[in-house]
C-alpha cells in the first residue's frame, strides 16, 4: 500500500504527513495574515515545502517578504545562518488559487473567523485532496464540529489551534470534533512535536482550552472596574506582582477590545448565555468608543502603562505581629516575613488565617469583603488582604479596610507592607480582591473543563502556561491552595453577588470532599 492509498475504513488509512518525509510532504496553508505566514514559516523551518494562499491580491507575497524581514532579523542577530534563511524562504511559495494545494499533506485553513466562509473552504478542500490528507483549522472558537458539517469525509478534519506569535509560541491545541477520527488527531499531535510544538488535546467545546479557561482573567478585572474596586493600573499591577507577565487591562489593550470582546461573546452564545462568560459593559464601551487599545493608540491606557513606583520605607517602628491560621498561604506569608527579617509571633486561630498587626486582625481572603466580616465578627479593626501566592517574587499585594478601622492601625499595616517590600494597593472594598477571586475562578474553570471531558489536568496547566504564559497551571494552583479555600473564596463570592457566575465546579466538591 502506496502512502496515498487508503481502504473505506478510517482506522486503516494511511496519513500521508505521517509516513512522508517532511521534504516529500506539502503543506498548504490559507490565510496569509499574521497567523497563517507564522504557520507557514514553522512547516518550512521542519523542512516541508508549503504553497501559501489567500484571496487577497499580493497579501501571500507580502507576509513571504514579512516572514523574510524577521529571519534576516535571526541572521543579524546570529542566530540563524544565512544559507538555512535561503533555504527555509525557498521552501515558501505563494499560490493563486485552491488547486494548487491539490498535493497537500496537510492544509491549515487559518481564515476569518466565521463559520460559514471556513465551512465553504473546508468542503471545497475535501473534494480537492487525496483521501490521505488531512485538513487542520486554526479556530480559535468556533466548533470543529461544526466545521465538518457538510464535508464527505469530516473524519480527516481537526483543529490545529496555534498562539502568536506562531514561532515562538509553543502551544498547539488540537482539536477533536465528534467526526474527528481519533487516528487523526494522533497524527497531528505527533506533528506538532516534530515542529518544536507542545499539543495539548481538547475536545471540541466554546473556547477549547485557553480560551475558556482564561475567560475570568479578563472578566474579575472587568467587574471590579464596573464596581470602581480600583483603577485599571492597580488591578493590573496587583496580578503582575504574583507573576503574571502581564496585568489584564494591559493585555486587553494588546490582544485589542474588538478581538477580545468578540472571543467572550462567541464563548458565551456557545454556552447558550452561561452568566460565568457573560461580557462586560465596560470593554463593550471601550469598543462602542474606539478605544480598541494598541493598535489605535488608546484603550485602557494611552501608550505603555508607567512602571510601577518604588516602594517606600515605612514610616515608623513595626508593631507587633502575629501570624495566625494554617495552611499553604500561611506558610509562605510567614515566610516571606522571615526573608525581610521581620519579628513575628505564631498564634492559632481555627476560625480564620492571615496577621493580627497591633490590635487590627488582617484577614487572608476568603471571598468576603472586610465591612461583613467586621461587621460578624464584632471587631471594626479588621482588613482584608489578597493571597499571597509568589513569596520569592511579590512586591506589591492588595488589601481592604473596613469602614471603622482607625487611622492609626491603617497606618500600621501599611508600614508591615513596605516593611515587606510591597507596594500597598488599596481597593475598595469588594469580596475576593483580585489575585483571590482570580485565580479561584480560573481554577474553577479549569475543573470544569476538566470535570465535561475537554482536556486533563495535565492539558490544562500545560496550556495556560505555554498558550497564555501563566505563571502557574489551574491544578498547580489549586494543589497549593487546596480545595477547601478555592471553594471558600467562590462560595463568598456567590453569597456577595447571588449569581450563577461563582458557582462551584463539581469537581472542586468532589476533592473538597474526599
Amino acid at each position: 500500500m502506496t502512502a496515498a492509498t487508503v481502504e473505506t475504513s478510517t482506522s486503516t488509512t494511511v496519513w500521508q504527513i505521517a509516513t512522508l518525509p517532511a521534504e516529500q510532504a506539502m503543506i498548504g496553508v490559507v490565510g496569509a495574515g499574521v497567523m497563517g505566514a507564522g504557520i507557514a514559516q514553522v512547516a518550512a523551518l521542519a523542512g516541508h515545502p508549503v504553497r501559501l494562499l489567500d484571496v487577497r491580491a499580493g497579501a501571500a507575497e507580502a507576509a513571504l517578504a514579512q516572514i523574510a524581514k524577521g529571519l534576516d532579523g535571526l541572521v543579524a542577530k546570529g542566530r540563524m545562518e544565512a544559507e538555512a534563511r535561503d533555504a527555509l524562504l525557498a521552501r515558501i511559495q505563494p499560490a493563486s488559487a485552491t488547486a494548487e494545494l491539490a498535493g497537500a499533506a496537510l492544509v491549515v485553513e487559518v481564515i476569518v473567523e466565521k463559520l460559514e466562509p471556513k465551512q465553504a473552504l473546508l468542503r471545497e478542500l475535501d473534494g480537492l485532496l487525496a483521501p490521505g490528507a488531512i485538513i487542520a483549522s486554526n479556530t480559535s472558537s468556533i466548533s470543529v464540529t461544526a466545521l465538518a458539517n457538510g464535508m464527505a469525509n469530516p473524519a480527516r478534519l481537526v483543529g490545529m489551534h496555534f498562539f502568536n506569535p506562531v514561532p515562538q509560541m509553543k502551544l498547539v491545541e488540537v482539536v477533536s470534533g465528534a467526526e474527528t477520527a481519533p487516528e487523526v488527531a494522533a497524527v497531528i499531535e505527533a506533528l506538532s512535536r516534530r515542529w518544536g510544538k507542545t499539543p495539548v488535546h481538547a475536545k471540541s467545546t466554546p473556547g477549547f482550552i485557553v480560551n475558556r479557561i482564561a475567560r475570568p482573567y479578563y472578566a474579575e478585572t472587568l467587574a471590579l472596574l464596573q464596581e470602581q474596586a480600583g483603577t485599571p493600573a492597580v488591578l493590573d499591577r496587583a496580578l503582575r506582582a504574583v507573576g503574571f507577565r502581564m496585568g489584564p487591562c494591559e493585555l486587553m489593550d494588546l490582544i485589542g477590545h474588538d478581538t477580545n470582546f468578540l472571543v467572550t461573546q462567541s464563548v458565551f452564545e456557545a454556552n447558550f448565555g452561561d452568566k460565568r462568560f457573560v461580557p462586560s459593559l465596560v470593554q463593550k464601551a471601550l469598543v462602542d468608543g474606539g478605544r480598541l487599545g494598541r493598535k489605535v493608540g488608546k484603550g485602557f491606557f494611552e501608550g505603555a502603562p508607567a512602571p510601577a513606583a518604588a516602594v517606600a520605607a515605612p514610616s515608623a517602628a513595626l508593631a507587633s505581629i502575629c501570624l495566625v491560621g494554617r495552611g499553604a498561604l500561611v506558610e509562605q506569608l510567614g515566610q516571606c516575613l522571615s526573608n525581610k527579617g521581620i519579628a513575628f509571633t505564631r498564634g492559632k486561630s481555627a476560625d480564620w488565617s492571615g496577621l493580627i498587626v497591633g490590635e487590627l486582625h488582617v484577614h487572608l481572603c476568603e471571598g468576603v469583603s472586610a465591612a461583613q466580616l467586621a461587621s460578624e465578627l464584632k471587631h471594626p479593626e479588621l482588613a482584608v488582604m489578597d493571597w499571597p501566592i509568589a513569596p520569592d517574587r511579590i512586591d506589591a499585594l492588595a488589601l481592604a479596610f473596613a469602614p471603622r478601622a482607625s487611622e492609626a492601625a491603617r497606618a500600621q499595616v501599611l508600614d508591615v507592607w513596605r516593611a515587606l517590600g510591597w507596594e500597598p494597593l488599596l481597593l475598595r472594598d469588594a469580596p475576593g480582591l483580585v489575585v483571590a477571586r482570580t485565580i479561584a475562578m480560573l481554577i474553577n474553570e479549569g475543573a470544569d473543563a476538566v470535570w465535561q471531558g475537554v482536556c486533563d489536568e495535565q492539558g490544562a496547566d500545560l496550556a495556560m502556561k505555554l498558550g497564555v504564559n501563566y505563571p502557574a497551571g489551574p491544578f498547580e494552583w489549586l494543589a497549593l491552595v487546596g480545595p477547601e479555600l478555592c471553594v471558600t473564596v467562590l462560595d463568598g463570592l456567590f453569597q456577595a453577588y447571588r449569581g450563577e457566575r461563582y458557582r462551584v465546579s463539581p469537581l472542586l466538591n468532589q476533592r473538597r470532599w474526599a
